[in-house]
């Protein structure tokens, strides 16, 4: 439950409703308030003025209700994972490492080793920031492992 202050007829009220209302005559008229204690990122309560005209007492204010916000998740930043040419990987290891650590068909890792190959880096994928970075450790330590000067690295897109 959360606590909202709001005005009505010129005293302030504390109320712990999701939903107040304050009644004029036989109508009721409605402000908006965003969360007090919402999620992070949250704005503190913001009162909109009820224009009521007529009424010598009122000062603008009138029912509080609270309108939950869904908070808004920021996409992840994405990085691309690319492999470096050299002149000593046999080009059949650099394609064994893109099927084994990007799930590419022979034909595809077969197509990113050839742009590699002619123009020096290629794009294996692009991942978020963690899984990118394990992508990249995986490739070179199984380099290294074959005793291959293979480089692999991330940058981001």
């Amino acid at each position: 439950m959360y606590r909202v202050r709001g005005q009505g007829r010129g005293k302030v009220t504390v109320v712990n409703f999701l939903v107040c209302a304050s009644m004029i005559g036989e109508e009721a008229r409605a402000s908006r308030v965003s969360l007090a204690s919402g999620p992070p990122g949250s704005r503190p309560p913001r009162y909109t003025r009820d224009p009521r005209k007529g009424d010598p007492g009122n000062n603008g204010f009138g029912t509080a209700v609270i309108i939950r916000t869904k908070p808004q998740a920021k996409k992840p930043a994405m990085y691309r994972v690319l492999i470096l040419n050299d002149d000593y990987t046999p080009m059949e290891f650099v394609v064994t490492v893109i099927r084994k650590f990007f799930n590419k068909g022979p034909d595809e890792a077969n197509s990113i080793m050839l742009h590699v190959h002619h123009h020096g880096v290629g794009e294996c994928g692009v991942f978020t920031y963690e899984v990118a970075e394990t992508k990249v450790t995986q490739v070179m330590d199984y380099a290294r492992k074959h005793q291959h000067p293979l480089q692999c690295i991330m940058e981001k897109k």
